[in-house]
């Protein structure tokens, strides 16, 4: 809930209120009916006009919620907040149709909801045949859409290919940095490459993967920074990413950093290590970076931080680093050459 919070106020929302409910399974109103009512009496109290839930809702689900709480009510999930943060992220051409196709594909089997009161029979001329009702032909021209994104991202991915391809046949090592949003990344690219990539302190702050060379004493390399990972990341928006996931599918080695301040370090790294299973990364080579060691508390023990500990064991050989100061820097270029040079 914490991070949906944050997600949210990434989205430029204000959280008036977390509300929390256990059930045994969910149902077609993904709430039971007593909470339904609680909330509904709050959101006309307080006059809130936006619900969002921390899962995936089917159609049935958002449609009867937002029968329940009443017309004015909008009722977002967790993929929806995210693919609103990513289209208002995206500011590449690859960008902007990896978004969009993940919209839509997030939309057709909602359409129906949608355009209840649209739902009518039409026969507008060379744009839908006679006895069409508004809500297939709004499929239509989303599955048309669709083809169409998929197209040019293939496009898009040839592109890269041979982009790889090329680098690959100079023989120039490539790294590239993983990891949970918001854990640095950015930042640290800017310090291995003496760059500028823009790096605010936001989820999802780089979409689009950006490359730079660095130098070390005997050898180049590129590391590319590429968008953060997150629990629950919606299979669409990872089929969509598929082109830019490739990066690093292709590269040498990653490097995995790692936000030692987050509470929830343990959880985060978890659910990176469990996409790289699901995306076939698993086995590639890693060095672990425990960044912003620089906002520890220097009067508080490193060995009472159970989780850091536990990090500290599981990893191989952590380095820590600030991206923010360069401490660091020395230790991360020396690892990264020695394993390339291997």
């Amino acid at each position: 809930m914490t991070e949906l919070k944050e997600l949210t106020e990434s989205a430029g929302a204000e959280v008036i209120n977390t509300i929390t409910q256990t059930l045994d399974k969910h149902s077609n109103t993904y709430l039971g009916k007593g909470k339904l009512l609680e909330i509904k009496e709050y959101l006309d109290i307080n006059q809130i006009n936006t619900v969002i839930c921390d899962d995936e809702l089917t159609p049935n689900q958002q449609l009867n919620l937002e029968t329940s709480l009443g017309q004015k009510i909008k009722v977002l999930d967790r993929t929806s907040l995210i693919l609103d943060i990513f289209a208002s992220r995206a500011n590449s051409m690859e960008g902007k149709l990896q978004v969009e196709l993940a919209q839509h594909e997030y939309l057709l089997p909602r359409l129906a909801g949608q355009w209840t009161h649209l739902e009518r029979l039409g026969g507008g001329i060379g744009t839908r045949g006679p006895g069409e009702s508004q809500i297939e032909t709004d499929r239509r021209l989303a599955r048309n859409r669709i083809n169409l994104l998929k197209s040019k991202l293939e496009k898009v991915k040839a592109h890269r290919q041979r982009y790889r391809s090329k680098r690959k046949n100079s023989g120039i090592p490539t790294i590239t940095l993983t990891g949970y949003t918001n854990a640095g990344k950015s930042t640290l690219l800017n310090m291995l490459t003496s760059s500028n990539v823009l790096s605010e302190d936001k989820l999802f702050s780089t979409l689009d993967p950006t490359t730079r060379k660095v130098t070390f004493q005997n050898k180049s390399a590129l590391i590319t920074d590429t968008v953060g990972f997150i629990q629950k990341l919606p299979t669409n928006l990872i089929a969509s990413f598929r082109a830019t996931l490739e990066e690093t599918l292709e590269a040498d080695m990653m490097l995995h950093v790692i936000d030692v301040t987050d509470r929830n370090k343990l959880m985060k790294v978890n659910a990176v290590q469990s996409l790289w299973k699901d995306l076939g990364l698993d086995q590639k080579p890693v060095v672990t970076i425990l960044n912003k060691s620089d906002q520890l508390d220097p009067n508080e023990d490193p060995y009472s931080d159970h989780q850091l500990m536990n990090l500290i064991k599981i990893l191989p050989n952590p380095i820590f680093c600030s991206a923010t100061t360069g401490f660091g820097k020395k230790e991360i270029l020396q690892t990264l050459e020695t394993k390339i040079l291997q």
